[in-house]
C-alpha cells in the first residue's frame, strides 16, 4: 500500500500518537463541500456534512465513513482511540452521550491526520470491487441494497474462456466464477465495508460450494484492479483468522482482474424482476431480510 510521506509534526500526530494544541488545526473551522481522507494513506474517512462545531477545540465529525474508522478502549479505559482502519494512523478520540447533535457521537480528529478533498474532486473518484461468493443472483440483490453502492453487475470472472455464456460456466469448464462488479463512492462506503458484507454473505470455508450451488463457478472469491484492494482484501482474512470468526479455515481466493464479461440481461436485476420465483423466495428473500437487519445503518433510504 503506497503511503504518502510525512512531515516530522504528522509523523508525532500519526505515528506517536500525540494531540495537536486545540484551536490550532487548519480545519477546526472549515466547512467546505467535501470528504476529508486520512493523511497517510488517503483512505476517505469523514463528510463535510458530518461536520460540526463543537466548541472543543478540533475538528469534529458525528459520523465517519462506514468502515473506515476503527475504535479502540484506551488501556485505562478512560477514552476510545480512533485510527484509520486500512493503513492504522492515529486520528484522536471518538466520545458518546454528549449529546451535541442527534447521532449523540463526537469523532475528535487532528487536523494533521486529515487531507481535505473538495467535492468536486471527490466526486470523480469512484472504485469497483468484484466478489464471487456462490449464486451472483443472491449477491447482486443484497449489495443494491447497500448506502453508496452506484450499479451492480452480475458477471463472470476469473477464468480463462473468452467471452462465456452461462451454460458454459455452468459447465465448470471454464474456469470462471459467477461474480458481481459493485461500483461504489469510496466518499460514501469503504472497500472494509464491504468485504465485511461479502463476508457476513456466504460461508467462506466452503471449497467450491454454497449450499447446493455445488462447482467452482460457486467458489468463494476477490478479484482486484489494484494492489491496495489486494492488500485490504489480505489484511481483511488475516484479522478474520485471528479472531476465529469461522469455526474453518477461510479458502477465499484473492486473485487479479484480468477481465470480467456482464452475464445475459435476464441474469441482471434477477430478484428485482422474479421476486415471486421459487428460488428467489425460498434463498434470496430470506438472506436479504436478514442482511437488511444486520446491516440496517447501510441499507438505502428507498429501501
Amino acid at each position: 500500500m503506497k503511503l504518502n510521506p510525512l512531515t516530522p509534526e504528522e509523523k508525532r500526530i500519526i505515528e506517536d500518537k500525540k494531540t495537536e494544541p486545540p484551536f490550532s488545526g487548519e480545519y477546526e473551522k472549515s466547512y467546505e463541500e467535501g470528504v476529508y481522507t486520512c493523511r497517510r494513506c488517503g483512505a476517505v474517512l469523514y463528510r463535510s456534512e458530518d461536520k460540526f462545531d463543537s466548541h472543543c477545540g478540533w475538528p469534529s465529525f458525528d459520523q465517519e465513513i462506514p468502515g473506515a474508522v476503527k475504535k479502540t478502549p484506551d488501556a485505562d479505559g478512560s477514552r476510545t482511540e480512533i485510527t484509520c482502519v486500512r493503513c492504522g494512523a492515529h486520528l484522536d478520540h471518538v466520545f458518546v452521550g454528549e449529546k451535541l447533535t442527534e447521532k449523540d457521537t463526537r469523532y475528535c480528529v487532528n487536523s494533521l491526520s486529515m487531507k481535505f478533498v473538495p467535492k468536486a474532486e471527490a466526486e470523480n473518484k469512484i472504485e469497483t470491487a468484484y466478489f464471487g461468493s456462490g449464486c451472483f443472483w443472491c449477491a447482486e440483490a443484497v449489495f443494491q441494497m447497500i448506502r453508496g453502492v452506484l450499479s451492480v453487475t452480475s458477471g463472470y470472472a476469473g477464468g480463462t474462456v473468452e467471452n462465456p455464456t452461462y451454460e458454459d460456466v455452468s459447465s465448470d469448464e471454464t474456469g470462471h466464477a459467477e461474480v458481481v462488479k459493485i461500483e461504489f463512492d469510496p466518499a460514501k462506503i469503504s472497500y472494509e465495508a464491504l468485504l465485511n458484507i461479502f463476508f457476513a454473505t456466504h460461508d467462506p470455508t466452503t471449497l467450491n460450494r454454497q449450499g447446493n450451488d455445488v462447482g467452482t463457478q460457486y467458489r468463494s472469491i476477490i478479484l482486484f484492479e489494484n494492489e491496495t484492494h489486494q492488500e485490504i482484501a489480505e489484511k481483511f482474512i488475516k484479522n478474520l483468522e485471528t479472531e476465529k470468526v469461522f469455526a474453518g479455515p477461510i479458502v477465499t481466493q484473492i486473485v487479479p482482474l484480468t477481465k470480467f464479461y456482464a452475464a445475459e440481461e435476464y441474469h441482471q436485476n434477477y430478484f428485482q424482476k422474479n421476486p415471486n420465483a421459487a428460488y428467489c423466495q425460498m434463498i434470496i428473500s430470506p438472506k436479504v431480510a436478514k442482511m437488511r437487519e444486520k446491516f440496517r445503518s447501510l441499507i438505502k433510504l428507498q429501501q
